[in-house]
């Protein structure tokens, strides 16, 4: 084993250089440079299904017949089954022999790997420097000297490796490797496209309720994600909202009338095939491990009503036969009344596009002027002229209370159940509510005896709906027999 060994100049200048770039990636982390050949321009459409397809113009020289290019600055969770790469100067005239990704990336253990049988130098944290072939990188460094000496380092007491070079088979990112063949030479458009995942976007809401509570402001934001391993610059952004079908998950290796000026919109709509497409009407930069915030509609004025609701079970029918247990869902429940915010997604009520699904946050302003949160819910897909209904939280003053008064089994076949709901109101002011019944116990049923005359929402669902006066109560009965 020899110390302070002598290295020509050169070598010992590469060495340095090549150490301290493989240093900058294994001790700093990847910093994946924006895509390339940018002039060209670079086009994203993303999925809210951790999915994007990239569209990369860029130019390369080409010779007549066979030539093998290496695209880097590609995402590091491409699919590699999904790359399309065509001329577009000569697409007829050019065709893709073979492609292969390449995402054996440098780092300590991969240059250790590569190097095994071979004689590297090692510059301990005490500068005793030390060359010699490496026998094993499995765990502590194992060195034999020409002489046959055999010396452990430990990797925790080693301040630098130096390598002659970089192994074949190594690259400092993911890499396509394509094998060309031109019949034209010169200057070719590129067009490069893939899938990669994680890249992905979400929307959120802001809605702020008027002081009467008849209408509301409201912003909506697009959040990007991008976790794809390549950045982006001043690309155009797509984003579709809406499922689409996948066999399997790739293996990761308008205008809107408002009531006051707005400023037109960053992002326009539009319909794609059964889906909704937004694109951003600006280019965007978007490096890799970052989000980017957007702001994609605005609107005012839009018309609301509030609503009060009772649901004291979310028991429902599931088709297993009727159930005749008297105390099937007979405990008695108490609730305070949920407050619903109700609008309309229509150009009559000031609005009247797709919203994408998402988060939506209430806000309402107190008498300082604050905005203070009352309340957060989420959306999904919705097409314009549908009722949008978002659960804000419960009513403090609007308590009910519900109990079983009767069951009786008629026959065999038939029993009969009864119910009675009492609703009061703390409030200074007569309100409307309205209660929920779901008729669990069979899907043959009728309401044979009521308080009140209850509407029919669905299958299994009845609505009553009652004014309580201010400081005050009402009581709701009714009876339902259900068949076997």
């Amino acid at each position: 084993m020899k110390r302070g060994t002598r290295f020509p100049l050169w070598v010992t200048a590469l060495a340095t250089a090549l150490l301290l770039g493989i240093a900058g990636i294994l001790w700093f982390g990847p910093h994946p440079p924006l895509a390339a050949a940018q002039e060209q321009g670079v086009s994203l459409t993303i999925y809210n299904q951790d999915l994007a397809l990239v569209r990369d113009l860029r130019t390369e020289t080409l010779k007549a017949g066979a030539n093998t290019l290496r695209l880097t600055d590609v995402a590091a969770q491409v699919d590699p089954s999904s790359v399309i790469l065509r001329s577009l100067t000569d697409p007829a005239g050019t065709r893709v022999l073979e492609q292969n990704y390449i995402y054996d990336l440098a780092s300590t253990d991969a240059l250790l790997a590569k190097y095994q049988g071979q004689e590297i130098r090692v510059v301990t944290q005490d500068s005793t420097v030390y060359t010699g072939t490496l026998i094993s990188a499995a765990g502590d460094l194992l060195l034999q000297a020409g002489d046959g000496t055999v010396t452990m380092l430990r990797r925790d007491g080693i301040r630098e490796i130096t390598f002659p070079k970089l192994p074949e088979g190594l690259v400092t990112r993911p890499t396509l490797e394509c094998l060309l063949e031109a019949s034209k030479a010169g200057q070719h458009t590129l067009e490069l496209t893939y899938l990669t995942a994680g890249m992905n976007w979400t929307a959120d809401y802001q809605l702020l309720w008027a002081s009467d509570e008849k209408t509301l402001d409201l912003n909506g934001w697009v959040t990007l994600n991008n976790n794809s391993g390549a950045g982006f610059q001043n690309a155009q952004v797509k984003l579709v909202a809406g499922t689409i079908h996948r066999v399997s998950a790739p293996a990761p290796v308008g205008a809107v009338p408002v009531a006051k000026a707005a400023p037109a919109p960053e992002v326009a709509e539009r319909q794609l095939f059964e889906y909704h497409l937004y694109e951003i009407q600006r280019p965007i930069t978007l490096p890799n491990n970052t989000s980017k915030q957007i702001e994609f509609i605005r609107a005012a004025g839009v018309k609301t009503e509030k609503r009060y609701s009772f649901e004291f079970t979310t028991l429902r029918y599931r088709g297993w036969g009727a159930i005749f247990d008297a105390g099937y869902g007979a405990e008695p429940a108490q609730a305070n009344a949920r407050v619903v915010l109700e609008f309309a997604n229509s150009k009559d009520a000031g609005l009247g596009i797709p919203l994408p699904a998402g988060r939506v946050r209430i806000y309402k302003a107190d008498v300082d002027g604050t905005q203070q949160l009352i309340g957060e819910d989420t959306i999904g897909h919705t097409p314009k002229d549908e009722t949008l209904r978002l659960y804000v939280g419960d009513a403090f003053d609007l308590i009910g209370e519900r109990q079983q008064t009767d069951f009786q089994q008629v026959s065999k076949d038939v029993v009969e159940e009864s119910f009675s709901i009492t609703l009061r109101n703390h409030k200074d002011e007569a309100v409307t509510v309205d209660v929920l019944e779901h008729l669990y116990r069979s899907q043959d049923w009728e309401i044979i005896k009521e308080s009140a005359k209850h509407e029919k929402v669905s299958a299994d669902t009845v609505k009553w709906t009652l004014e309580i006066p201010k400081d005050g109560e009402v009581t709701l009965t009714y009876t339902v027999r259900y068949r076997q």
